[in-house]
């Protein structure tokens, strides 16, 4: 399935010689991790306790700027030897944690609500589990779309973007949660059938 994730590659080579100079000033993949997990919350907190449509503008611009600081601490552990267990449980567990403070702030606009906006939050845990689950059963970490984690910053922050600039969100977009869940419930599944038709290769 199609996904914005497949635009990882070459944003990737777009940042690498800015990963090179942190690396050299000894930035840490683990560090740049928290960094952007901290600086979600504090957003999200921030969008969910204020109550300003306008501070909406914030989520577009954070959300490609928290896509950047997962490409660059993905390239400082791969490339600059800073792979490490603890680094694979804070990549997963943050972004979980990330995803949910950027979303839950949708629960207080209109046409939205806990019912719409907590769906998407627990199947999106659920699609990263999905994901991640992939090495227990000896396949390898899935990303499969629709709507993985790059696809979700998108639609969020551009609905982001049109609540900052209009002030409200019209009624008959309470359809996009549904359709959003609805898409994330397919990644699970094609997550799932990834990771089985992986392991089936490598038993033929």
């Amino acid at each position: 399935m199609i996904s914005v994730y497949q635009l990882k590659p070459r944003f990737q080579g777009l940042l690498r010689p800015l990963v090179g100079r942190l690396a050299a000033a000894g930035v840490t993949a683990n560090a740049v991790t928290l960094l952007a997990a901290l600086l979600s919350c504090v957003l999200g907190a921030w969008l969910l306790a204020a109550g300003d449509s306008r501070l909406f503008l914030l989520l577009p611009l954070w959300m490609f700027l928290r896509m950047a600081l997962n490409a660059v601490d993905g390239l400082l552990a791969r490339e600059f030897g800073q792979k490490s267990a603890l680094g694979a449980y804070l990549n997963e567990l943050t972004d979980v944690v990330s995803d949910a403070a950027l979303y839950l702030p949708f629960v207080a606009v209109p046409p939205f609500g806990w019912a719409g906006v907590g769906a998407v939050v627990f199947l999106a845990a659920l699609s990263e589990m999905a994901g991640a689950l992939g090495p227990m059963v000896g396949a390898g970490r899935t990303y499969d779309g629709p709507m993985g984690k790059s696809d979700r910053a998108v639609v969020f922050g551009a609905l982001g973007l049109w609540l900052g600039l209009a002030g409200t969100l019209p009624g008959w977009i309470f359809w996009l949660m549904p359709a959003v869940a609805g898409l994330i419930v397919l990644n699970i599944v094609n997550r799932i059938r990834s990771g089985l038709a992986q392991l089936s290769l490598s038993r033929s």
